[in-house]
């Protein structure tokens, strides 16, 4: 295998469309969790803080109302439940104070909160210690005593619900859920188009059967309805390359088959010398029409590459379709067909003159194919708008609506019409095409007149010419009986 084969064969290097898709889905969600977490955290936060001072002041105030009932005796049994409810409050980290009238707090209680409490106010403060920060509420007593609770502020934030640890995990859960929604999608987005890879691959080592199932998103489906059309396509373009190529190799063995013949009957002299210039003569002009597909043929292929030069120059179109009329006439009057020249005293265009000699001949001879004795064949030529129309009508069994759209492609109308009725190569009608396009002009196909085929090209004027339609039939003159 030569290196550029190889090179095709190869498949890419490089990681896949599914790894490259979950680990950008991966990546996006870690941010986002990330980001998340540095904006949530401050709100969480500061939530925590102040869902754990608000129980602290709850349970202070609680504590008040106890102390305050168990000091003047209106309530027995407000000692023990004061007891135990400090005994709760020490559990929870929460350091109780009561500090009577009159007496010094300990720290990180002042004087100035006992001052505060006993002018019946309350504290409710956050405050630095060399241990870290704390909460502290302070409530006044109905028996003029104070009650104090302090609270360390990350065990108060830590014991309100509010953990950065629940954050993690919760962190954690959500990238572990976005990583399998990254594969999961992963594989329905790769799998089509895998499919359509390996599709792809063999209809390039030659298969035509391949038909993809159309699945997935918009965008990959549409990729698999074209791999199954230009499977079809192709599948279409091939049979059409060989029946042409069968109908070249037939349209060739016949003159060759005829030259063969005589050429062997005059070698073995078995023609009588009187029939001899006959012969030669026969032998010359299967040799000529040999010729002439080959440089049809020939024609063709330069026309799709860029090699084949043309002589553009201002030609009178009107002269040369006389010109080329008095051959047609001719040739049509020897099969019994009527034979009719429409074209004004002058028509210049700008084209290379032997190629529309050659599209007038190759239209001429089609339409002389298919009409039969007693129908007309019409060569005209006039101008439409901007643009020169050249078209030869005839009174044969003409072309349908899908006849037209493929008229023009190389022996689409002769594997259509074979063994149904007379039909060339296929050639002619698809260089008419191409020599038309070639030079500026466009080819087209209708209904004539005289009840079969309208075929011709639209040619520049000997003007700058501009965008045109297809051109109406050049008026048809009023045919004898």
């Amino acid at each position: 295998m030569t290196a550029p084969a190889a090179a095709a064969t190869a498949r890419p290097r490089g990681s896949s469309l599914g790894a490259q898709l979950a680990l950008l889905v991966s990546v996006v969600a870690a941010v986002v969790v990330i980001v998340t977490a540095i904006v949530a955290y401050p709100l969480v936060s500061a939530a925590a803080q102040t869902t754990a001072r608000t129980q602290l002041a709850s349970q202070a105030d609680l504590l008040a109302e106890l102390v305050g009932r168990q000091d003047d005796g209106t309530m027995m049994g407000s000692m023990m439940a004061g007891r135990r409810l400090r005994q709760l409050l020490s559990a929870q980290g929460i350091e109780a104070q009561v500090v009577p009238a009159g007496a010094a707090p300990t720290a990180p209680v002042t004087d100035a909160d006992v001052a505060a409490t006993q002018s019946g106010g309350t504290v409710s403060d956050v405050r630095a210690t060399s241990s870290g920060e704390v909460f502290v509420e302070g409530r006044p007593t109905t028996s003029g005593s104070s009650v104090f609770l302090v609270q360390d502020a990350g065990v108060a934030s830590s014991q309100s619900g509010f953990p950065l640890r629940r954050l993690l995990v919760a962190a954690v859960v959500g990238l572990g859920v976005a990583l399998l929604i990254a594969f999961v999608a992963a594989r329905r987005l790769v799998r089509p188009l895998r499919r359509a890879a390996d599709a792809a691959q063999r209809m390039s080592a030659g298969a035509r059967d391949v038909a993809l199932p159309v699945e997935g998103p918009q965008e990959v489906a549409s990729v698999s309805e074209s791999l199954n059309r230009l499977s079809a396509a192709l599948s279409s373009s091939e049979r059409r390359q060989r029946d042409f190529l069968l109908s070249v190799s037939h349209e060739l063995r016949t003159p060759l088959t005829g030259i063969t013949g005589y050429a062997e009957a005059l070698a073995d002299g078995v023609v009588a010398p009187q029939d001899v210039p006959a012969t030669g003569a026969t032998v010359l002009g299967e040799a000529h029409r040999l010729e002439r597909l080959v440089a049809d043929l020939l024609d063709l292929a330069r026309l799709d590459a860029v090699d084949l030069r043309l002589a553009v120059s201002d030609v009178d179109l009107a002269a040369l379709c006389r010109e080329a009329g008095e051959v047609w006439r001719a040739r049509c009057e020897k099969a019994d067909v009527r034979f009719t020249l429409v074209v004004p005293d002058s028509l210049a265009v700008r084209a290379d003159p032997l190629r529309v000699r050659q599209v007038v001949d190759n239209l001429c001879e089609n339409a002389l194919r298919v009409t039969p004795a007693g129908s007309p064949v019409v060569l005209a030529a006039g101008r439409h708008q901007d643009v020169a129309v050249l078209e030869v009508r005839d009174g044969g069994p003409g072309l349908t609506d899908d006849d037209v759209a493929v008229a023009f492609e190389p022996a689409a109308l002769y594997e259509r019409y074979r063994g149904v009725r007379q039909v060339g190569t296929g050639v002619g009608l698809a260089l008419v095409g191409r020599l038309a396009a070639r030079m500026g002009g466009r080819a087209f196909a209708g209904t004539a007149p005289e009840g079969g085929a309208r075929i011709g090209v639209t040619l520049p004027l000997a003007l700058p010419p501009r965008a045109f339609d297809v051109p109406p039939p050049v008026p048809a003159p009023t045919l004898g009986p």
